[in-house]
């Protein structure tokens, strides 16, 4: 890993911790449910966005962490928990490597994005507030066998 690349994980990593507080403060679940949906699609909730690339199964049975960002599998990368337990998520600042919405360095979609077929960025943008509000914000169950992708990676 190069030099700059570690540094810019040293950053978010002081920014995600810092934005956590000595009271353990937790994004409010809106945003939340964005990162959900931004992580995992919604598939298994019969939608037809699948799980974001990045998206790794860890080594304990229903956890789940991201393999784009570098923070490998431990609890403390899980990205969704179990009730009450405080999850990578959770985080009030948190990057994404590929800056989707609810993450704290998100950039919108371009025009090209919008183009059939649309990339994941711009359908979740797109995707109706009634909806993203019926997002689970703890472990969802990803299907084995996904669907093909319907919507571009970007």
């Amino acid at each position: 890993m190069d030099i700059k690349k570690s540094v810019e994980m040293a950053g978010n990593f002081a920014r995600a911790m810092a934005s956590r507080g000595v009271k353990n403060k937790k994004i409010e679940p809106y945003t939340k449910q964005l990162r959900v949906l931004s992580c995992f699609g919604n598939q298994h909730d019969g939608g037809e966005l699948p799980p974001c690339e990045h998206l790794k199964n860890s080594k304990t049975q229903g956890k789940y962490f991201c393999g784009g960002c570098g923070c490998g599998d431990r609890k403390s990368t899980w990205l969704l928990s179990n009730n009450n337990e405080y999850s990578k998520l959770d985080y009030p600042s948190l990057s994404c490597p590929l800056k989707m919405p609810g993450f704290s360095d998100y950039s919108p979609s371009s025009p090209e994005d919008a183009i059939s077929p649309v990339t994941r960025k711009y359908y979740i943008e797109n995707v109706p507030e009634e909806i993203v509000n019926k997002v689970e914000i703890t472990n969802p169950g990803i299907p084995e066998n996904m669907e093909p992708i319907l919507v571009r990676k970007k």
